[in-house]
């Protein structure tokens, strides 16, 4: 098959803010070949250390409301009153390099794709329980307890969407989160070219498999119970 012929894997990933999604996917780039990162667009501007065209394209809203009207986007959604989208050019570019794409988006984003792109595969990146969440926001010391309560009350909203995505990864312990990480990339690749697998694929399939959405539901019950009763789990009211 040549590569301008090639019909790329689409992995999209969705967490809540704080869930380690950024550090599980850079460290996913570093080690699973042939799969290009497609960077969103923003409004927002960038903190910290952040570059346009590293993290973020970050444009103005007109900008970003002219890419709109040009149906520049695959998806793109509001979120904290700043605006993101996914550029249709990343899986163009995908197909003529003969690689596959990951998409880093919201669940407002994800739902638009899912409709798009059916054979999508989608991963929702959990924390253990809305305490070790908000901890980590206040980690990070990037908002003001404003922000991360408003973080923590749409963690909650977004977390409702969980049964929406093909696998559930809990970020519990982050080695173990990577390596769970790259066996579902490379579990899709397997199953699709459809030959027998050796004992390590078979393998790698199997560990992949663990985290299929039928396969956790016992194990999510007690990190939803820990969101929609924020006060069992030792944390304040989300304002």
């Amino acid at each position: 098959m040549s590569a301008a012929a090639y019909k790329p894997l689409v992995y999209i990933i969705s967490a809540p803010s704080g869930s380690g999604k950024s550090t599980l996917v850079n460290e996913l780039l570093k080690s699973v070949s042939d799969l290009e990162f497609s960077i969103s667009y923003t409004t927002r501007a960038p903190r910290g250390s952040e570059t346009n065209g590293r993290q973020y394209y970050f444009v103005s809203r007109t900008v970003f409301e002219k890419m709109i009207r040009e149906g520049q986007f695959l998806e793109h959604a509001e979120f904290d009153g700043n605006l993101y989208g996914t550029a249709r050019r990343f899986l163009h570019e995908a197909e003529q390099n003969g690689r596959d794409l990951l998409l880093d988006i919201d669940v407002q984003g994800a739902a638009q794709i899912q409709q798009k792109l059916t054979n999508a595969t989608s991963i929702f990146i959990l924390p253990p329980n809305r305490k070790t969440l908000e901890e980590r926001l206040r980690k990070r010391s990037e908002d003001c307890d404003e922000v991360i309560q408003r973080r923590l009350t749409a963690a909650t909203r977004e977390i409702e969407n969980y049964d929406r995505y093909n696998y559930i990864l809990i970020n519990d312990h982050l080695e173990e989160s990577i390596e769970i990480l790259q066996a579902i990339v490379r579990s899709e690749r397997l199953l699709r070219a459809g030959r027998t697998l050796s004992s390590d694929e078979s393998k790698t399939v199997q560990l992949a498999d663990c985290c299929r959405l039928a396969n956790v539901r016992e194990r999510l019950k007690p990190i939803l119970d820990s969101f929609r009763a924020p006060d069992d789990s030792g944390a304040g009211n989300p304002s």
